[in-house]
């Protein structure tokens, strides 16, 4: 890295063709770096996945301080309705859960099925708890519905009194919910990212901010207090180096909370450094977690301020094409069997479906409304009949398009379609070649 590290991990993430979305840095309260791009921004709720997990753990280490349980207690005892369970689940403790050493070597539940909850009491354990990290969101899944039963109340309306109300913040959050109508704990936060800043600043802090104190100094010690030891992970280095109370510890005395595809809140106390980055890093094998040693990588020395562009193509106008044409399918894999296209070296549209239409220009980014959710569009001609097309996008869950336009002069288009994301629809990526089938489109 450079002395402007932050712009060097921009220029990574071009090159690697990820999105981010958001960063925010701060040092000592004051912000040094924050950047979004639209229609992402600081101010704009983002689904933040396994980021989830810290804030369920700070819920369920609220209830200990409040002494409505203790880290001791068999998850089972407070779980009756799910009795008979194997005596390796009646062995395992609030603690082993939240260290992610429980009797599970994976997530329990099956994502488009029901029974979330009791599929944690029910599928048969693999080891001793209390022995083996195992990351398992279906753990998490459980803590929350502790919380919920202890509580009377959602997770998140347990926590706006005690934490984030006192910041200030959270107002347009909200959790998605499992099967059962339980906030989804391990992985269903949807929140703005500037409001994570603050809490980074309060767990720096040891529970303080801005001279004020939001949470105890024992509970922020406990959440941080190196529990489990996930060496055994085939993930990043930074992912390996320690695990808390559901939060990773990547070593140096910082702390990380770290969610699918790039959504990292992170705070070095000593350095007094805290930021928040959101991302799509689905486009890239291994991408979230090589984000995030580049991430740590740019906060070991001073942040720079920077601008945050989407990904875009390369862009050539000497390479365009103009193309005005309803396009018929000759053969392909998965592909529609028609393709409209009307672009040229501005940009244009291509539309394939009942509903899928990419609206563009070369020239910037479009923000534009799609079934993915609210989207960010560039485009361009990256050399020569060949057009390039990429989408990020945020809804209920983070999506990307990849979409390449090769353009012949025998009226043939070859067009493959490459969509990335957890929950992304298949009709998403295709591919196939195609004849002229009209004029203008």
């Amino acid at each position: 890295m450079s002395n402007r590290p932050l712009r060097d991990l921009v220029a990574w993430a071009d090159a690697a063709d990820v999105a981010i979305h958001t960063l925010e840095v701060s040092v000592a309260g004051r912000v040094v770096s924050r950047s979004g791009i639209p229609p992402f921004g600081l101010d704009v709720p983002h689904r933040m996945y396994s980021v989830s997990k810290s804030l369920t753990g700070l819920a369920v280490l609220l209830l200990v301080e409040e002494g409505r349980l203790r880290l001791t207690d068999s998850v089972a005892a407070h779980f009756p309705d799910m009795a008979p369970v194997h005596p390796w689940i009646e062995a395992t403790r609030i603690d082993d859960i939240l260290a992610m050493t429980g009797p599970h070597s994976r997530t329990t539940y099956d994502e488009g099925a029901g029974g979330w909850l009791e599929s944690y009491f029910r599928v048969p354990p693999t080891h001793r708890p209390g022995t083996l990290f195992t990351y398992d969101t279906s753990g998490s899944y459980v803590l929350s519905a502790l919380v919920e039963r202890l509580s009377g109340m959602p997770l998140l309306e347990y926590l706006r009194p005690r934490l984030l109300d006192p910041l200030g913040v959270g107002m347009t959050a909200r959790f998605l919910t499992g099967p059962e109508g339980i906030s989804h704990g391990g992985s269903g936060l949807i929140m703005a990212p500037g409001d994570l800043l603050p809490l980074a600043e309060v767990l720096n802090g040891g529970g303080c901010r801005n001279g004020a104190r939001v949470l105890s100094e024992n509970v922020v010690a406990q959440l941080l207090e190196r529990r489990s030891d996930p060496a055994t992970q085939t993930w990043g280095g930074a992912l390996r180096a320690g695990y808390g109370r559901q939060v990773w510890l990547p070593g140096g005395g910082a702390w990380m909370m770290f969610g699918l595809g790039g959504q990292i809140v992170y705070g070095h106390p000593a350095r007094k450094l805290a930021a928040v980055v959101t991302a799509d890093t689905s486009t890239l094998v291994g991408g979230d977690q090589r984000f995030a040693e580049m991430l740590l990588q740019a906060l070991a020395t001073a942040p720079d301020a920077v601008e945050l562009p989407p990904p875009t193509p390369a862009h050539d106008p000497a390479h365009a094409d103009e193309i005005r044409s309803a396009f018929a399918l000759t053969t392909g894999e998965d592909a529609p069997a028609e393709v409209a296209v009307s672009v040229d070296a501005d940009g244009g549209l291509v539309r394939w479906g009942a509903a899928a239409e990419l609206e563009f220009t070369t020239s910037g980014p479009t923000v534009a409304r799609l079934p993915l959710g609210d989207a960010v569009i560039t485009a361009g001609w990256s050399s020569p009949g060949v057009l390039d097309i990429r989408v990020s996008a945020v809804g209920a869950d983070i999506a990307s398009v990849r979409l390449r336009l090769v353009s012949t002069q025998d009226d043939v288009l070859t067009v493959m379609s490459q969509g990335f994301g957890p929950a992304i629809d298949a009709s998403w990526t295709w591919r196939g070649s195609y004849r002229r089938a009209s004029s203008p489109a």
